[in-house]
């Protein structure tokens, strides 16, 4: 049996109640400023350990689990994207954070991009890490998509079990082959809890595998990035296929034409989960582009 990678610097763990649900937090204690660290979809704020664990900068960092995800609480009326948005509002209330950094990957990513412009004055620099907005959709699929959501409301979601946490770090491995076998097995543990036979039972409402009946629209989330005005980082997996999924829209020169202020960067031998697969480079960009003084308002 494989053994789970070992951190190096320990997290504490804790939970706080936003907008009427418990959230997980898993922070790395450290000196201030923080910075937040936002998970992607069906991921876990624990397993940006391997990136805390490369940090040079030594500062503090907080992961928050999303609502649904994690060992954060479940809501019975599902689960809509405005909602991440009021609970890091909520977040940074709680934690007493007038300005923070944030970073966040995939799902993570595209919340710190949107919140940023949503609330400019609170968020110093973001790094993005593939969270480049999803591929347009088009007003003709809207009829489909509500049928199939609302048939999908008719028959709950079954929960999703393995035999046990190896099988399930093979298979993490066997989809993401750059995965070592000691964080895989970290990942299987973080990802899932473990039922009184043995088995591993993923950590998130099965709720998320219904399809959003809400069609993504580009254009929006556009208008949002063009508000920020700090500091963006872009950051992309060099074997990654969610650029090429984009046809072009996640480019960093495309969306440099709504964020003037983007720094792209590229992880190589990465794939769309960089900071599993290479949470050094992940890490030396933070320390990087986080530790430089915000330039000056022109406003």
């Amino acid at each position: 049996m494989t053994e789970p990678y070992r951190p190096r610097r320990l997290p504490e763990q804790s939970s706080l109640e936003l907008r009427g649900v418990a959230h997980h937090l898993t922070v790395w204690p450290g000196e201030d400023p923080p910075i937040l660290l936002l998970h992607g979809f069906m991921d876990s704020g624990a397993t940006f350990q391997f990136v805390a664990d490369e940090l040079a900068s030594g500062r503090t960092l907080i992961a928050p689990d999303w609502r649904g995800f994690g060992r954060s609480g479940w809501t019975p009326g599902g689960y809509w994207f405005p909602e991440y948005f009021a609970d890091l509002d909520a977040l940074l209330d709680a934690l007493r954070l007038d300005t923070v950094d944030v970073a966040g990957h995939s799902m993570g990513g595209n919340i710190a991009l949107a919140y940023a412009g949503l609330r400019p004055e609170r968020v110093t620099r973001v790094v993005t890490l593939e969270g480049f907005g999803l591929p347009d959709a088009l007003p003709g699929l809207a009829p489909g998509r509500y049928r199939e959501w609302l048939d999908q409301l008719r028959h709950p979601e079954p929960a999703t079990i393995f035999p046990d946490f190896e099988v399930l770090a093979d298979v993490l491995r066997k989809r993401n082959p750059r995965l070592p076998a000691d964080r895989a097995a970290f990942v299987a543990r973080a990802w899932a809890e473990s039922l009184p036979d043995g088995r591993a039972r993923l950590r998130f409402d099965p709720v998320h595998k219904r399809v959003n009946p809400i069609l993504y629209r580009r254009e929006e989330s556009e208008a949002c990035w063009r508000a920020i005005v700090g500091p963006v980082a872009h950051v992309a997996g060099a074997e990654s296929e969610f650029l090429a999924r984009l046809r072009g829209a996640g480019d960093a020169e495309a969306m440099r034409r709504h964020i003037p202020q983007l720094e792209s960067f590229v992880v190589e031998a990465s794939g769309h989960m960089l900071h599993h697969d290479q949470p050094r480079a992940v890490a030396r960009i933070l320390d990087e582009f986080l530790t430089r003084a915000p330039a000056p308002s022109n406003g």
